[in-house]
């Protein structure tokens, strides 16, 4: 791309995604995760009102009646945004692309931390890490992440999210926000890393999907090719038990997505590229408050 058009890629980004951030998310991110950045103290006796998760069981079994874990509020928060730049990212039937939807969030996601003066720091991952940038201050910052989102060309087309998050937990030492953003069609069980990370730092998983891939039309004989692998395959689409078939594949990958991030007490946020991602990010934020 040229550069010319990389700038003028990157400030169209910019308006719409900071105009959201600053009137819209900056309020509701503070709400959401201002605060939730928290270094451990002591613990006390259990008073009423309380929050029962901040509970100490080890040392409520020790000595038989609840103790709740004190924390200090840390100065500053750290957000990390963890995106899948794999080959099934550059699918959609609508206006735009998964990818283009995932760039938009990140740039909005950053520029709401960039509001409340939070580092942010970029990991983009294939089935490898293809690029890492440490959490750092600025707007100059937040316009380099929305320029390697645009323009980062990866490696790999395939994906490997277990791999990504342990590269999390090892370059991330403090407690970080953290926001996955991918398809989540993935092939690997990612339970394990995912619960080991998610004790460390807050994760999200936000789900980006088109809508022709929930379900297969019915269109006869159709040559396909998989973006991730590159195989070449024809697929009779006529075929109910192939269409009941690939819609069984899919449901599963988004259940396992729903089941593993609550399991491992994620969140998690779906949204179709032709919906509004505001909504859904608004709704998520409000129910965390």
């Amino acid at each position: 791309m040229e550069t010319k058009d990389l700038l003028k890629k990157v400030r169209k980004i910019e308006i719409k995604t900071r105009r959201l951030s600053d009137h819209i998310f900056s309020g509701e991110y503070h709400t959401s995760f201002k605060g939730r950045g928290m270094t451990f103290s002591e613990v006390r006796q259990y008073q009423f009102g309380d929050d029962i998760r901040a509970i100490d069981w080890n040392v409520t079994a020790r000595y038989n009646e609840p103790y709740v874990k004190v924390f200090e509020e840390e100065r500053e928060l750290t957000m990390m945004l963890m995106v899948d730049i794999s080959g099934s990212e550059s699918f959609g039937t609508k206006n735009q692309l998964k990818s283009e939807i995932v760039t938009e969030i990140a740039a909005t996601m950053a520029f709401s931390a960039t509001q409340n003066n939070d580092k942010i720091g970029l990991i983009l991952f294939s089935d490898q890490i293809e690029l890492y940038i440490p959490p750092k201050k600025g707007k100059s910052h937040v316009l380099r992440i929305i320029r390697e989102l645009i323009e980062f060309q990866p490696k790999s087309k395939k994906t490997d999210l277990s791999q990504a998050l342990r590269f999390l937990s090892g370059t991330q030492k403090k407690k970080a926000i953290v926001f996955v953003i991918s398809d989540f069609m993935v092939e690997d069980n990612y339970e394990k890393t995912l619960k080991i990370a998610g004790k460390k730092h807050d994760i999200t998983g936000v789900r980006v999907y088109d809508l022709r891939e929930e379900k297969m039309p019915n269109i006869g004989m159709v040559e396909m090719e998989d973006a991730e692998t590159g195989a070449i395959m024809i697929v009779n689409t006529g075929s109910k038990k192939a269409r009941m078939s690939y819609e069984k594949q899919y449901r599963d990958k988004v259940n396992y997505f729903k089941d593993i991030f609550s399991k491992c007490g994620s969140g998690t946020v779906s949204t179709r590229v032709d919906e509004s991602y505001v909504t859904k990010l608004l709704g998520y934020f409000k129910s965390r408050s």
